[in-house]
């Protein structure tokens, strides 16, 4: 089978397409043939390497010396299941699923095995099998910290970087739950936000909402880029900072600021369950989440996808056709 691998940590360019084996599945795996995979900010920056000074000696350690241990990216996917072992009892061949693999990667190939109890679900019949690739990043992260927020029916609920994979998913999640919506973005995101069905829309390129006077019960920074001294006084009393992108220092800095507030910061790490993806699925298939797609290319153009994604402007998800349908 053709799959892209991860040659060393750089650029775009270190990711080369290559002939490998098909992977054999064993007694409780199904063989899923990948139509589509994406490529998100994660995998960029796996590929990279690029994480913060105080995570470089964990990371390398984790994750490999030169080069991804895993070398095969790839967090999401969708396809058919080609093959099933013999204990398997969820699945069968034919089965139209979409799956969340998360930091065991695999999706940046034509064929890959997962675990029957994997992060993986039967594909909504109401979304293309490209939609449904694009389910499970965004929509679990968004999930993730929104639940562990406990944001409720009736709050007002911010949302810092409102276009991108996770953050287009947040605003559709929490209206979804019954929020009142803001959603921040840049000029040229402002109708799409909209669209998806935030109640209010912000430009950052022109207006800071911390200047605007008006307090939120949380915020959802999806980007790391909110300012937390003034964010934490956008935020009401027994309020709660969602921020998905926490690295060791950035928490210290969110808590020492914190100090005298009652005010919860709502960080932590995720992997994907079961229940997750079920929960994804049930609301798209009933029409209330619908992934937002920037872009698509084909996978001997994952190299460009992947500049496209480095340069930190894309809508929603960048898709990769793997192999036709």
């Amino acid at each position: 089978m053709k799959a892209i691998i991860c040659t060393k940590y750089g650029p775009p360019e270190v990711l080369k397409m290559v002939d490998i084996a098909t992977p054999v599945p064993n007694d409780n795996q199904v063989l899923i043939k990948i139509f589509f995979t994406t490529v998100t900010v994660g995998d960029c920056r796996v590929r990279g390497f690029n994480v913060p000074p105080s995570y470089w000696l964990p990371a390398k350690l984790a994750m490999g010396w030169t080069k991804p241990r895993q070398p095969i990216l790839g967090t999401e996917l969708s396809g058919v299941v080609e093959k099933v072992g013999k204990n398997v009892r969820k699945y069968k061949a034919g089965d139209k699923v979409f799956a969340y693999p998360g930091h065991f990667c695999g999706g940046y190939a034509e064929f890959i095995c997962l675990d029957e109890n994997a992060c993986m679900a039967l594909k909504p019949e109401n979304l293309s099998f490209e939609q449904a690739a694009a389910l499970s990043f965004g929509g679990i992260t968004a999930w993730f910290f929104l639940e562990k927020g406990q944001v409720a029916k009736g709050e007002k609920l911010l949302i810092y970087g409102a276009s991108g994979s996770v953050g287009s998913a947040a605003v559709q999640i929490a209206k979804y739950l019954g929020a009142e919506v803001t959603a921040v973005c840049s000029t040229g995101n402002l109708e799409m936000v909209k669209r998806l069905g935030a109640d209010k829309v912000i430009d950052y390129t022109t207006t800071d909402f911390t200047d605007l006077g008006e307090q939120f019960d949380a915020v959802f920074d999806t980007v790391g880029k909110t300012d937390i001294a003034k964010t934490i006084k956008a935020i009401k009393p027994n309020g709660r900072y969602l921020h998905s992108v926490t690295t060791p220092m950035t928490e210290l800095k969110i808590r020492l600021n914190l100090l005298g507030t009652d005010i919860k910061l709502v960080g932590g790490t995720y992997t994907g369950s079961v229940e997750q993806i079920n929960f994804i699925k049930k609301i798209a298939a009933e029409g209330f989440f619908k992934p937002v797609i920037d872009r698509q290319y084909r996978f001997d153009e994952i190299v460009a996808a992947h500049e496209y994604v480095d340069q930190g402007h894309k809508k929603g998800n960048v898709t990769i056709k793997v192999v036709d349908e």
